[in-house]
C-alpha cells in the first residue's frame, strides 16, 4: 500500500494535471529521454508501465511497444493519461492499486519510473519480485528515481533501486547515476 493516499494524488491532478511538469521541463523532457534511448531494442511485443501519471511516459514508450499496459492508482491520473493516449490502439489503461492488483502475464518490458518511494518498504519490496518474475525470457526492466528525500517516504530512490537488485537475477546491464535521478537497466542478453 502505498505511503499516500489515492486521493492525495488524486487531489494533486486535479488541482494541476501535470504537477512534476512533465510536459515543460527540460529535466522531466531529458530523463525520458535516456530511458527510451538507454532500451537495447526499438521494439517490444509487450510492456507494462505501472505508476503512468498522465500518460507523458507512455505516450512515447506507446511508439515502441505493440501492447503497452498502463496503470496508475488514482483516477485523476488515469482521466487525464486516456486524454492523452487517446487514439492509441496499441494502449490498454487500468486502475490497479500495487502491489495487490499486479498484473497477470509476462512483459517483455517493464518501466518503474517514480514510484518506488511512495510504497512501504514491504510493498515495494513484493513489487520487486513481481517485475522480477513477471519479465519473459531476455525481458527489460528499466527503473528511474529521484534521489533526494521525499517528504512522507520512508524510501529515496537510491534506496528503491538497492530492493530492485535484489530481487533481479543479474547486475544491471547499464546504470546511470547522476545527482538528481539514477536510471538502471536490466537485460539478460544470454536469455534473449
Amino acid at each position: 500500500m502505498s505511503t499516500q493516499t489515492s486521493s492525495h494524488f488524486d487531489e494533486m491532478f486535479r488541482d494541476d494535471p501535470d504537477p512534476w511538469s512533465f510536459r515543460s521541463s527540460w529535466y522531466e523532457r531529458r530523463k525520458r529521454g535516456l530511458i527510451l534511448a538507454s532500451l537495447p531494442r526499438s521494439r517490444f511485443v509487450s510492456g507494462y508501465e505501472p505508476a503512468c501519471a498522465n500518460g507523458e511516459t507512455s505516450a512515447e514508450l506507446a511508439g515502441r511497444v505493440d501492447s503497452l499496459l498502463c496503470s496508475d492508482f488514482s483516477t485523476e491520473a488515469l482521466a487525464l493519461a486516456r486524454r492523452r493516449l487517446a487514439g492509441l490502439e496499441n494502449v490498454r489503461l487500468t486502475r490497479h492499486c500495487l502491489p495487490a492488483e499486479w498484473p497477470q502475464g509476462r512483459f517483455e518490458l517493464i518501466v518503474l519510473g517514480e514510484l518506488g518511494y511512495y510504497l512501504a518498504p514491504d510493498d515495494w519490496a513484493c513489487i520487486c519480485e513481481r517485475a522480477a518474475a513477471s519479465l519473459q525470457p531476455g525481458g527489460v526492466l528499466v527503473a528511474c528515481h529521484w534521489r533526494h528525500p521525499i517528504d512522507g517516504c520512508s524510501l529515496t530512490g537510491d534506496a528503491v533501486h538497492e530492493y530492485l537488485a535484489r530481487a533481479m537475477s543479474a547486475a544491471a546491464t547499464v546504470s546511470h547515476v547522476e545527482r538528481d535521478f539514477r536510471l538502471e537497466l536490466w537485460f539478460d542478453e544470454a536469455a534473449a
